[in-house]
């Protein structure tokens, strides 16, 4: 089996409303969706969403890159994963959005085929998953408004996005926690948006709140910054802007940073690189998050199947399609409130609406076309 064709889609999906992090604002989903052609008739999907405030690629320089990746593994053996994977990390190591939604096919061809659903593929069973919702920076009032309704429709957590100053910060948490009450845990998020300082002053006001973690609380090489707050924080801290690969993995485990990580497929190249993730975190005693960017259910999918394979990872973060106004996939995971359910179907198990697919942009790179 050879690949034969990929096709490049500028994958944009429309949002609900904007969404506001610390580091900025979004108003769509501009994703890249890959489609490996095979000699054997088989065909995997991959899907990569570049937030470009966090990985530094937007949909546009995803895509110009993509053309290079695809010409790379044109006639190649997709079941060489490792290969593949390793031939597009050396040519761009700096594009892991993008070369992640190849991975992500090159996983879902393979499984497919063995014949296997993704997680049996990757050496796991079916499990429990449950996602949190996340909330995004507003004010208080709003933010209460939104925390209710979470809460209303049976969430088991709440994931709420915090990093624009002290007094602000505290006064959302504690506006959420006196109007859901005590048992619901809070999951934080200031997506770097803290000093030392203000991280350590923050975490001390809302410790005794049921906050089950905070991720990146501050800039993402400042390491030491991060070993310094956790030394004094009576919540535990979780990696994510500072962990994109194995080597960061190995940093924050030297240097007693941090006390989980958050593995996301998009940030970290896919799923061959976040299961060496993964291994690193489990052999040193830290459990892992499976996290998102703005993926459709295709993408949250793999995500799942990758959470379902692995014990290690404890929480679920997939809730980026809430937010979408739209839901073109077919198939894939399936959500019972918060409870995320797998199919046994072979590979991801999810595809695009093809009426979706020929309203995209797209780019298509066969042996008539890599020259």
């Amino acid at each position: 089996m050879i690949i034969t064709r990929i096709n490049l889609y500028a994958y944009n999906i429309p949002l609900k409303a904007p969404i506001a992090i610390s580091l900025g604002t979004i108003d769509s989903a501009r994703n890249i969706l890959v489609e490996i052609q095979t000699s054997d008739g088989l065909t995997g999907w991959g899907e990569g969403s570049p937030f470009w405030m966090i990985v530094g690629e937007t949909q546009a320089s995803g895509m110009a890159a993509a053309q290079d990746m695809a010409r790379l593994l044109l006639n190649r053996n997709p079941l060489d994963i490792e290969g593949c994977v390793t031939t597009l990390t050396r040519y761009l190591p700096g594009h892991v959005t993008t070369r992640s939604a190849f991975d992500m096919a090159l996983y879902d061809l393979a499984a497919k085929a063995a014949n296997m659903p993704l997680y049996q593929f990757l050496g796991g069973s079916r499990r429990s998953l449950v996602t949190d919702e996340t909330i995004y920076i507003n004010t208080p009032e709003r933010m209460v408004d939104d925390a209710l309704r979470i809460q209303a429709n049976g969430g088991e957590a709440i994931k709420v996005k915090l990093g624009t100053s002290r007094v602000d910060d505290i006064r959302r948490v504690e506006a959420i926690r006196t109007a859901i009450g005590d048992t619901t845990p809070i999951r934080t998020d200031a997506n770097q948006g803290w000093d030392v300082v203000t991280a350590q002053a923050v975490l001390r006001a809302i410790g005794g709140w049921n906050v089950q973690y905070c991720e990146q609380p501050i800039r993402r090489h400042d390491i030491a910054g991060l070993r310094q707050i956790r030394r004094c924080s009576p919540v535990p801290l979780m990696a994510d802007e500072s962990l994109f690969d194995a080597t960061d993995a190995i940093r924050l485990v030297r240097d007693e940073a941090v006390d989980y990580f958050n593995i996301k497929l998009a940030k970290s190249g896919g799923i061959f690189d976040a299961l060496a993730i993964n291994a690193i975190a489990e052999a040193s005693g830290i459990a892992c998050m499976i996290g998102c960017m703005s993926e459709s259910r295709l993408a949250l999918t793999a995500n799942a199947h990758f959470a379902a394979a692995r014990q290690n990872v404890r929480f679920c973060d997939l809730d980026a399609c809430f937010e979408h106004a739209i839901d073109p996939v077919q198939g894939g995971i399936v959500y019972r409130g918060y409870q995320i359910e797998l199919s046994d179907a072979p590979g991801i198990g999810a595809e695009v609406d093809p009426a979706f697919l020929s309203r995209l942009e797209t780019i298509a790179i066969s042996s008539s076309t890599a020259l």
